[in-house]
């Protein structure tokens, strides 16, 4: 029995690729309509919002801009996420650039030995973020068509990982030695590294040489290059999994699959249309993303809260890109999967409660042929049946963290005394 187990476990992905190359040849109509649809959605929303972002990006590495906004943030993320200052660099870094910015800092900070395996694994938990552009142009205006829609993703994003960040950081069970321990390491690798970070200045050099007018040509050429490479590889994602979605969809799988979300959905008061693209979702952001956006019904809010969940997760995509980035060091992918799950309920949390306590930017409409009375009962029964699951949700999420934690400080004091 174990051995046939074994065997399985070793022969799953060859005969994973055999069964996805014979089903490329038996639907290859839907699956080069699907492959067209993903480089569609890759030109003309990801290149636009994302390609000049890297860009400026890679230059702003060339800066003392990077250097000062680490500097500043220093002495913040010790004792707020419990991580060193030259987190601060990666922080900031993947808030500003999107997936997988943040994974490839934090996969440098880990090969230089400026990160302990914990300190790295909890990062790559909360750095590695959609970037403001795509949620804003690409998400906000090119799909929803409103600039507060993308406002509203953005910042929910933004307060889901600094959520997570602070949990993780709260739970670590590091010791202050193995924290000094790589302060120590740091030395040692400044005497025989002269391009790695300083302890006092870990984010004022990065192993660049800082762009001049001398320079400017050739930084700029490697500032493209570097993010032709990047775009590319996330196209080549959105592509792969456009057609593996096209696949589970041609033989029904998305269907069967998508049925175990039907309950959930049903529970929090959610339109059970929208399972198969919260499904595909998960599979691949941007393609779940543009397939609940384009989910017409009347409580916009719920489209809103979901595409939420779903930029905080990233989706498995992102997951492989983060794999395949990672993959050289020792860092494992555990609390990065959980990291993100927990950044994608916490970002639908913060983003009901907003729609719900902030009525400028209610979104739900109804149609033109509803009576105004019914319109507003129909809203109001939707909205607090939400209001409610999340309320009890919400309240038994923050009991259970709440207890956690005050056993957690309780067991450090217990150890120092």
């Amino acid at each position: 029995m174990r051995f046939w187990f074994i065997s399985l476990k070793r022969n799953i992905l060859p005969c994973f690729f055999v069964v996805v190359a014979i089903c490329l040849v038996v639907f290859s109509k839907s699956n080069l309509t699907a492959a067209t649809n993903g480089l569609t959605l890759w030109a003309t929303c990801v290149v636009p919002s994302l390609f000049p972002f890297f860009v400026i990006t890679n230059l702003l590495s060339h800066t003392k801009v990077v250097s000062f906004t680490g500097k500043l943030l220093d002495k913040l993320m010790r004792p707020l996420f419990n991580v060193p200052g030259v987190g601060g660099f990666a922080f900031v870094m993947g808030l500003i650039s999107g997936y997988p910015v943040g994974a490839k800092v934090v996969s440098d900070f880990r090969e230089n030995g400026l990160v302990t395996k914990d300190e790295g694994e909890r990062l790559l938990a909360f750095t590695n973020n959609s970037g403001p552009l795509f949620i804003l142009s690409s998400v906000g205006i090119g799909l929803f068509g409103d600039t507060k829609t993308g406002l509203l993703l953005l910042c929910t994003h933004v307060l889901a990982c600094i959520t997570v960040g602070i949990i993780l950081g709260k739970f670590s069970k590091k010791s202050d030695d193995e924290f000094r321990g790589i302060y120590r390491n740091c030395n040692s690798n400044l005497n025989n590294k002269s391009e790695q970070f300083s302890v006092k200045n870990r984010t004022a050099n990065l192993g660049k040489n800082s762009v001049t007018f001398k320079n400017l040509g050739e930084v700029l050429g490697n500032s493209i290059n570097s993010s032709i490479s990047t775009i590319l590889m996330i196209g080549g994602f959105v592509v792969t999994f456009s057609v593996i979605i096209s696949i589970l969809n041609q033989t029904h799988a998305l269907d069967l699959l998508s049925k175990f979300f039907n309950p959930i959905l049903s529970f929090l008061g959610f339109d059970l249309s929208f399972a198969k693209p919260l499904l595909s979702g998960i599979l691949e952001l941007t393609n779940g993303v543009n397939l609940i956006a384009n989910i017409h019904i009347k409580a916009i809010s719920q489209n809103v809260i979901l595409c939420a969940f779903l930029l905080g997760f990233g989706g498995l995509s992102v997951l492989l890109q983060v794999f395949s980035i990672v993959a050289k060091t020792d860092l494992s992918m555990k609390k990065y999967f959980i990291g993100k799950f927990l950044q994608g309920i916490f970002a639908a949390i913060y983003t009901f409660l907003a729609l719900k306590f902030i009525p400028f930017i209610n979104l739900d409409i109804v149609a033109a042929s509803v009576s105004g009375s019914e319109s507003i009962a129909t809203l109001n029964s939707t909205t607090d049946a939400l209001y409610s699951y999340f309320y009890d949700f919400g309240i038994f999420v923050i009991g259970v963290v709440c207890v956690l934690i005050i056993f957690n400080l309780f067991q450090k004091i217990y150890t120092k005394v």
